[in-house]
C-alpha cells in the first residue's frame, strides 16, 4: 500500500511525441533533399524550425515527467513542513533565514534584469544590421535586373531593325517583280514574300500596306517628304514602303504616295528595271519608333 512517502510517479505516453519528432525531422530532410545548393534563406529557416520543434517534442515528455516528480516532491516536502510548523522556534529560524536570503535573491534578480536588457539591445542592434544588409542586397539585385532588362531591350531593338530591313528588301523585290510584268516572276516572288511575312508574324512583327484610295492617316501613314502637309481629304495612291507593328504596337508608319503626286518610279518597260536589285533609299532610311 502506497503512502505519502511513496508517491505515484506519473508515466506519460512518449510515442506520440517521438512520432512527431520523427515526422518533423523527416520534413526537414525532405526540404534539404528537394532544394538546390546552396539552400535558400527560407529553406534554412524551415529546416531549423523543424529540427528545433522536433527536439522540443522529443524532450517534452521527459521534462513533463520531471516537473511532475518535482511537484510531487515539493508537495511531500510541504506536508513535512506543515508537520514541523509546530516547532515555533525552528519556524522562526527559517523565517529569519528566508529574510536574509531575500536580499541575495533581489540582487540576483537585478543582475538578471540588467543582463536581459543588454541582450535585448544586442538583439535589436543585430536586427537593424541584418535589415540594412538585406536592403543593400535588394538594391544591388534590382540594379542588376535593370541592367539585364536594358540589355534585352537593346538586343530586341537591334534584331527588330535587322528584320525590318530584310522585310523592306523583300517588299522592294516584290515591287520590282510587279514592275517587270512577268507573271512567273511575280508569282514566285509573291509566294516568297508571303512566306517571309508569315515567319515575321510568328515573331510578332506584322507588316501592313495602305490600300489604294484609303484616307490618309497621320498615325499610320507617312509621306516621302516628311515636311509636307497633306490636305484634309487626301487619299493614298500607292504604298512605297510597308509599315510595321510589333506585338500590336506601331513601330513604323507606311510610306505612301498621295493621289495627285507624281509617281516615285517611272512606268516599267518589258525590261526589268535596275531598282529590283536594291530597295529605294526611302525604304532603307525609314526610322523605327521603338526605343531600347
Amino acid at each position: 500500500m502506497q503512502t505519502m512517502r511513496d508517491p505515484i510517479v506519473p508515466n506519460i505516453s512518449k510515442w506520440p511525441f517521438l512520432l512527431g519528432d520523427a515526422l518533423l525531422l523527416a520534413l526537414a530532410a525532405l526540404i534539404v533533399s528537394r532544394s538546390g545548393s546552396p539552400l535558400q534563406t527560407w529553406e534554412i529557416i524551415a529546416c531549423v524550425v523543424c529540427t528545433a520543434a522536433g527536439a522540443w517534442l522529443a524532450a517534452y515528455p521527459f521534462i513533463a515527467e520531471h516537473h511532475a516528480t518535482v511537484r510531487m516532491a515539493e508537495t511531500a516536502g510541504l506536508t513535512t513542513a506543515v508537520a514541523q510548523i509546530q516547532n515555533v522556534q525552528q519556524l522562526a529560524a527559517q523565517i529569519g533565514y528566508a529574510t536574509s536570503q531575500w536580499q541575495v535573491v533581489r540582487e540576483a534578480a537585478d543582475k538578471t534584469a540588467a543582463t536581459a536588457r543588454d541582450i535585448a539591445q544586442n538583439i535589436a542592434s543585430e536586427a537593424r544590421s541584418f535589415t540594412e544588409f538585406l536592403q543593400r542586397a535588394n538594391d544591388s539585385e534590382k540594379a542588376t535586373l535593370r541592367l539585364e532588362v536594358e540589355k534585352l531591350r537593346r538586343a530586341e531593338n537591334e534584331w527588330l531593325q535587322v528584320l525590318v530591313r530584310i522585310l523592306d528588301h523583300v517588299y522592294a523585290l516584290h515591287q520590282a517583280a510587279l514592275r517587270s510584268r512577268q507573271p512567273a516572276v511575280i508569282e514566285q516572288l509573291g509566294k516568297f514574300r508571303s512566306a517571309v511575312y508569315d515567319t515575321a508574324r510568328r515573331l510578332g512583327l506584322v507588316p501592313f500596306e495602305a490600300a489604294a484610295s484609303e484616307a490618309f492617316d497621320e498615325k499610320r501613314h507617312q509621306l516621302v517628304d516628311g515636311h509636307a502637309k497633306p490636305l484634309a481629304d487626301a487619299t493614298v495612291a500607292e504604298t512605297i514602303a510597308t509599315g510595321y507593328t510589333f506585338q500590336g504596337r506601331l513601330v513604323r508608319p507606311a510610306l505612301v504616295r498621295l493621289d495627285g503626286e507624281p509617281p516615285l518610279f517611272p512606268e516599267a518597260s518589258d525590261k526589268l528595271p535596275d531598282s529590283e536589285e536594291t530597295p529605294s533609299p526611302a525604304q532603307s532610311q525609314l526610322p523605327l519608333e521603338t526605343k531600347a
